[in-house]
């Protein structure tokens, strides 16, 4: 894909995302500017307003493919989910339990719970998650795309690892407590958050996709992120029985518990990449997508 033909994922916002990732004209908008889901909290402590909650949610075709959609709109308000964005995405997943489409699609930008709204957007991330897995259970996939401004954080980041396939680029951000949180709580020692560097080494797309957080890494690109997308609904071979489910989660948490104990010392990514068995780690973060996949095809995961 040459770089003069490329969309940029992390410079649109909600709306121009789903444009560019499903077939023109085929998006129908869920509860669209016209119903007004306003939160019913913000006006009580003279916060402003927007129609949609800063969440997209309808249907539409990516490539053929039957799919329903959410995007969160960074820009408002940091992407936070409040009770009615919440109930937004809730209810999508489960209109594809109704309705079995062939994937659900997740445009992640938040930066989790939205203070204004804090019981209530708790309330809300636990019923997303138990909508995710509900949604996986009726073996419809779900999928996370995170290549935005505010990546995915908080319960949102523990939202995108419920999901069967996370999908980022480089760009994007994928964590539970933000940087600003650790310094706050542990201190400057513990994780500095003006150095952009390390957040992003910490953070960011390439190192989620090096320790497996990430299973698909992509060019910041909405043409990159569909076709990453397309490829994840492809039909899968392998059984979805519970015994078969049951061991692939023992698997994973004993593969979790194994990067821990390998990996619990460390306090960059670099770190972290030089056990992985990557020559010269530091000229990684240069590096461009295609090159990078590349230089580090032959990583050993623990």
């Amino acid at each position: 894909m040459s770089l003069a033909h490329r969309h940029s994922y992390y410079e649109a916002d909600a709306r121009e995302r789903i444009a560019g990732l499903l077939d023109s004209g085929s998006f129908k908008e869920l509860l669209g500017p016209a119903q007004r889901a306003i939160s019913p909290h913000l006006a009580q402590l003279d916060q402003p307003a927007a129609f949609d909650d800063g969440i997209v949610v309808g249907e539409g075709q990516l490539r053929g493919r039957r799919v329903l959609v959410a995007a969160q709109q960074g820009q408002f308000m940091g992407g936070g989910v409040g009770e009615v964005h919440g109930a937004k995405l809730t209810g999508l997943l489960q209109r594809a339990v109704q309705t079995r489409p062939e994937g659900v699609l997740l445009l992640l930008d938040t930066g989790g719970v939205r203070l204004h709204e804090a019981n209530a957007g708790l309330i809300a991330i636990s019923e997303i998650m138990r909508a995710v897995l509900a949604t996986r259970a009726a073996g419809v996939p779900v999928l996370a795309l995170i290549g935005s401004g505010n990546g995915a954080f908080g319960g949102m980041g523990i939202v995108a690892r419920c999901c069967t396939t996370v999908i980022m680029s480089e760009e994007g951000r994928l964590s539970l407590s933000g940087p600003e949180v650790i310094e706050t709580v542990r201190g400057v020692e513990e994780f500095d958050a003006r150095d952009r560097a390390l957040v992003w080494r910490v953070t960011g797309g390439k190192h989620r996709y090096l320790i497996d957080q990430a299973q698909v890494l992509v060019p910041d690109a909405i043409e990159a992120f569909a076709q990453a997308a397309w490829d994840a609904l492809q039909p899968d071979a392998a059984s979805t029985g519970t015994d078969t489910a049951l061991a692939a989660l023992q698997a994973r948490h004993a593969a979790l518990k194994a990067r821990a104990q390998a990996w619990g010392d460390c306090r960059d990514g670099l770190e972290i990449w030089a056990r992985l068995g990557i020559d010269d780690p530091q000229r990684l973060p240069l590096l461009d997508t295609d090159d990078f996949l590349a230089a580090t095809a032959d990583r050993s995961l623990p």
